[in-house]
């Protein structure tokens, strides 16, 4: 059995798994199907482009907002491990749990589980795979745990407010075009008027990154994995 065979046969045991009354495959069904929906659907890591991402094992800017959109309710600290460790990355929940001790992804909160007994479960905002996906990303440029922490907090949570706010303009934007007032070439023209608009905005965010970068980083600092008290290497 060739590697992919594999990848796209193991949702199909966790299934089978989780039919033969093993509960716990069935969040492990959810995150194999968006692994493997991330790895058909183009875009991995590596590639190259707008809002692509070059290096290895990380999201993409459109994987991350197709994973955000396929998971409104978010998703569960192992959903979470499993789909960077589906990528080759080294990635435990001991390692999560301490990128939220430290501020650097959102705290869960609690939603209940239906049927009686079944007590409630922690759910994670989608949008905390984006921030260990930066995280990882700044841990390769040599940055301290420090200089991660302020980055983030200081600009993180601003910029994922105004990108969280125009897909929801655009997502409107698209619902109202195809309502049925508009003929056929209005609407081609909307569309296209959009699509440019879609082009500047992801243009926008990727300047607001590297905004936060320049700004985050001191200027006569440099950075190197030394292993050092505040090290990132300690995030691994």
């Amino acid at each position: 059995m060739t590697l992919q065979a594999a990848r796209e046969a193991e949702p199909l045991a966790a299934l089978r798994r989780y039919e033969a009354g093993d509960r716990r495959s069935l969040a492990r069904v959810a995150t194999l199907v968006v692994a493997n929906r991330l790895r058909r659907g183009g875009g991995a890591s590596g590639s190259g482009g707008s809002g692509g991402s070059s290096r290895k094992g990380l999201f993409s800017d459109e994987e991350l907002r197709r994973l955000e959109a396929d998971n409104p309710d978010g998703l569960t600290a192992a959903q979470i491990v499993e789909l960077f460790s589906a990528r080759g990355l080294r990635f435990s929940e001991a390692t999560f749990r301490k990128y939220v001790q430290l501020g650097l992804v959102p705290r869960s909160r609690r939603i209940g589980r239906k049927g009686k007994h079944r007590g409630s479960l922690g759910v994670y905002p989608a949008k905390a795979v984006r921030r260990i996906n930066a995280v990882r990303r700044l841990m390769d440029d040599g940055r301290t745990i420090e200089e991660i922490q302020a980055e983030l907090l200081r600009f993180g949570d601003l910029r994922e407010t105004v990108e969280q706010g125009l897909t929801e303009l655009f997502q409107r934007f698209d619902a109202e075009i195809d309502a049925p007032r508009f003929d056929s070439k209005i609407k081609k023209g909307l569309k296209r008027d959009l699509a440019e608009a879609r082009r500047t905005a992801d243009d926008l965010l990727k300047r607001l990154d590297d905004l936060s970068h320049r700004v985050g980083r001191p200027p006569d600092e440099s950075f190197g994995g030394t292993g050092a008290a505040g090290s990132a290497e300690e995030l691994l």
